[in-house]
């Protein structure tokens, strides 16, 4: 979809767009990146940045909504497989891997609680280590979250 609106109207109408969005955002980086979107198209507009500059600019946009567009047809493909498959681990795969996060996480938060309470001396050095993990529990939780939605689809079909 954003090829499409891409290739036919082009970076002054996507920012022109995101810009308007951004305005109507009652926080002031929202402001001052709409500021700076209405600055850019401006500069598109009067000719400070080049028919060719843009035009480079909507082929990279353009790239990157192709890459974005062929990694979600291999999830797709790829949990299709794994709803198709006969194999009862392979089906069965989503809810262990949601039920080991959700136990896996019950016992991190629970280990936090504790030491919060008992070993008040230890919390900011466990928080430190806690916020170290934050990366691994945002893909594990992102992986999580697309399965759920996936599972939700699914149960939409029959």
């Amino acid at each position: 979809m954003l090829e499409t609106i891409l290739s036919k109207l082009g970076l002054p109408l996507l920012i022109a767009a995101v810009s308007k969005a951004l305005k109507s955002i009652d926080n002031p980086i929202a402001k001052s990146a709409s500021e700076s979107l209405s600055k850019v198209e401006n500069a598109i507009a009067t000719g400070s940045i080049s028919v060719e500059q843009a035009s480079e600019a909507n082929r990279h946009i353009e790239r990157l909504s192709e890459i974005d567009s062929d990694a979600l047809k291999q999830i797709n493909e790829s949990l299709r497989a794994e709803i198709a498959s006969q194999d009862a681990y392979v089906r069965r795969m989503r809810p262990t891997f949601g039920y080991l996060m959700a136990f896996t996480w019950t016992l991190q938060m629970s280990a936090i609680a504790y030491i919060m309470v008992f070993e008040i001396a230890q919390a900011s050095v466990i928080l430190k280590a806690v916020e170290s993990l934050s990366s691994i529990w945002a893909v594990a939780l992102s992986v999580l979250g697309i399965y759920v939605y996936k599972r939700s689809e699914d149960k939409k079909l029959y």
